[in-house]
């Protein structure tokens, strides 16, 4: 049985994917009939009773209103027994300023946000939980997330502005098709546990990705602003994301977990967005 935890956008493609037969989907909000309710705000949740056969896949984001992720640490507590095998999905963002540095698995962590430090704190529980259970844990750190429905082009049509080229970061990014195949890989038996980072490979900025998305969808391309002045005018989260610079080696992803990206080039990817979004 394959359990997935989360059903959103991403855990929702996920459990499609995966056979009818033997999947599970676990979410605040029951859907169909293979998604059953679990609210991980609750405190102390139910007891989770899962087939001794069961794998997991965790792709529920920690909350806000904590310093540690309390989710995870009830999900872990409701367990009824361990399960064969567990995936969970991190983020890059752990990484924290890399000043434009590729970095690697083998890198150290230095969270910079409150949620990058909230996926650290998850990661050193899982690990530690599946090393007392004997569990083999992959990490998948996911960079940021694109496709049908996840291209914003409603901030574009909006006219808000984006950074300047030249004041503009590497991209690090990853189709969500991309990411579910790496999601199913890692439930193999034979990929090896460990840490993955995950990505397209394809590091043009955010400014380049939002320029193309208008010129696809026949938009006004996006206004421009120095840094200086996004520094003003951006909310604070946002220039978060943007005052981080890295470049994410995605070669173990390639060699050892073995996906090689469908859309290696972020344009190719839009492109199939935008034909899935429109039907």
């Amino acid at each position: 049985m394959h359990v997935v935890v989360g059903v959103g956008y991403v855990g929702r493609r996920l459990l499609d994917a995966l056979p009818p037969a033997s999947r599970l989907g676990l979410s605040r909000s029951a859907g169909r009939g293979d998604v059953r309710t679990l609210d991980l705000d609750e405190s102390p949740v139910a007891t989770i009773d899962l087939p001794v056969d069961a794998t997991i896949t965790y792709t529920v984001p920690p909350s806000r209103r904590h310093a540690e992720d309390l989710r995870l640490a009830r999900f872990l507590d409701g367990l009824s027994n361990p399960p064969l095998r567990f995936v969970y999905l991190s983020t890059t963002g752990v990484y924290g300023d890399c000043g434009g540095r590729r970095v690697d698995e083998n890198g150290p962590v230095n969270p910079q946000s409150e949620r990058a430090k909230r996926r650290v704190d998850a990661e050193e529980k899982l690990t530690a939980y599946c090393a007392r259970a004997s569990t083999p844990l992959v990490v998948l750190r996911v960079p940021g997330i694109y496709g049908p429905g996840r291209l914003g082009a409603d901030r574009i049509e909006s006219g808000r502005p984006v950074l300047d080229e030249a004041d503009a970061n590497p991209g690090n990014r990853i189709h969500v098709d991309d990411l579910v195949a790496s999601c199913l890989a890692a439930l193999d038996a034979g990929v090896p546990s460990g840490i993955y980072n995950l990505g397209d490979g394809d590091e043009r900025s955010s400014t380049w990705f939002a320029g193309e998305v208008a010129e696809q969808l026949g938009l006004e391309p996006p206004p421009t602003v120095s840094l200086g002045e996004a520094e003003r005018r951006f909310p604070a989260r946002r220039l978060s994301f943007l005052a981080e610079s890295r470049r994410v080696d995605t070669s173990k992803m390639r060699s050892v977990l073995g996906v090689k990206p469908r859309y290696a080039d972020a344009a190719q990817g839009i492109r199939a967005s935008i034909a899935e979004d429109r039907g």
